[in-house]
């Protein structure tokens, strides 16, 4: 009788557990297309908060490539100092102060953009220090800023307007 009783329990059991595995495996699809549904809504809504953010962090790498830039800056620097070590330390101070204002950017641009952005203020600053160590102590700034302009123009390509493509290029991933 106990034996008896057992077996039916077992059946029973087996009966259930075999329910229950039929009924996961046909409510499975609905479930993993429901997670999915529900993944694709968290990310465009997550997309919707963070693209603004993201372009215009886009847009400030542009501006900073643009100030970073020498013709523009000796521009914009333009009568305010008379020698080139004043020259020189206003342009590397500039940089500085505009690269540490955009640092924050790195979080919403992608690593190859802000790879890009490292590289042209170390760039810039490169050039600008060369270019005052290879002229006479009392060099004045506009000796200083020929000797800048003159080796930007012998390069072939316009390493400025090459980062912008790149960071561009970056960019229209988003599209």
């Amino acid at each position: 009788m106990i034996y008896n009783y057992l077996l039916e329990i077992l059946k029973f059991t087996l009966a259930g557990v075999g329910v229950v595995y039929i009924a996961f495996y046909l409510l499975k699809p609905y479930l993993d297309r429901s997670e999915q549904v529900q993944l694709m809504e968290l990310k465009k809504t997550i997309s919707s908060q963070t693209l603004p953010l993201r372009l215009q962090a886009y847009e400030r790498i542009v501006l900073f490539v643009e100030r970073a830039n020498p013709a523009n800056l000796l521009i914009r620097m333009g009568g305010a100092v008379e020698s080139a070590s004043e020259l020189h330390a206003l342009v590397v101070t500039e940089i500085r102060n505009e690269y540490q204002h955009n640092i924050s950017q790195q979080i919403y641009v992608s690593s190859r953009a802000w790879t890009v952005v490292k590289r042209v203020k170390d760039d810039t600053l490169s050039v600008v220090t060369n270019a005052v160590k290879a002229l006479p102590e009392n060099a004045t700034a506009l000796e200083l800023s020929k000797t800048i302009l003159a080796h930007l123009s012998h390069l072939q390509d316009n390493p400025y307007d090459i980062a912008i493509n790149i960071i561009r290029e970056d960019m229209e991933g988003f599209f």
